[in-house]
């Protein structure tokens, strides 16, 4: 495995245990939900959609506090699957190693929770009539982690221009704040994304953040901190003919 903050893949990341159980599962639900839908058009399938993706007037309303769980693994088209499973497997399998697979899911479903309680207060605040559906929320979530411990990886934006993770995660989440004032009708759930990548952040600032992880966080932070020490030492002694640091 390749040490924080390096790169050695040359297809991704090796899939993990538990980020391969999220595709497979989600993957599942969403052949023997969007599919017959699509070839049936019967309301019989679309039952599914309608009791499962997140709506704030039923959250709200009725309280069906399941849905903020259940519309992750609802998917609206193949487009909207393929990317989202290939954004967990890219982001996901990474963060999965450096936490493990207990932390990794309960990050995973914190963000996707979260990203569904933003929606659900704001689309009610703005009286905006929605059915939400897709782990695009968790999703932003893990770009956030990954941006955020991973900065200096390179991620190539549209496939073509390279960036690093830490730039890409703030581009990402600057182009969904600013879409979020665009109004409904986009089809796609700013307020999610934003609020996947917001949990993450508290989360990952501290709040509620296991003793484990947060020491072999500090772990990785003292390590960075004492390679461009070393970097700065050897700098210092180029520059002195002696040989020595001079202060």
């Amino acid at each position: 495995m390749p040490r924080y903050g390096q790169v050695a893949y040359s297809l991704g990341p090796p899939l993990t245990p538990k980020v391969k159980w999220l595709i497979v599962f989600t993957s599942a639900v969403f052949l023997v939900t969007y599919v017959p839908l699509q070839i049936f058009h019967s309301e019989f399938f679309a039952l599914p959609f309608a009791l499962f993706s997140l709506q704030a007037n039923l959250v709200v309303g009725r309280l069906y506090l399941w849905q903020l769980v259940t519309y992750l693994f609802l998917h609206g088209g193949w487009f909207h699957i393929i990317f989202n499973m290939f954004a967990l497997w890219m982001f996901g399998a990474d963060l999965e190693r450096l936490w493990g697979g207990k932390k990794f899911l309960t990050y995973y479903f914190l963000t996707g929770i979260g990203a569904g309680i933003l929606d659900v207060v704001l689309n009610t605040i703005f009286r905006i009539p929605s059915a939400t559906i897709g782990c695009s929320g968790a999703v932003y979530g893990l770009l956030l982690a990954y941006g955020m411990l991973f900065p200096e990886r390179i991620i190539y934006l549209y496939m073509v221009v390279p960036v690093r993770a830490k730039w890409f995660a703030l581009i990402m989440g600057g182009i969904e704040f600013i879409s979020s004032f665009g109004g409904p009708g986009s089809g796609i759930s700013h307020f999610a994304h934003l609020g996947g990548m917001l949990f993450g952040y508290l989360y990952l600032r501290g709040w509620s953040v296991p003793t484990g992880w947060q020491s072999r966080y500090q772990d990785w932070r003292r390590a960075q901190l004492r390679r461009k020490f070393e970097v700065y030492m050897r700098d210092q002694e180029r520059k002195d003919k002696h040989g020595r640091w001079v202060n």
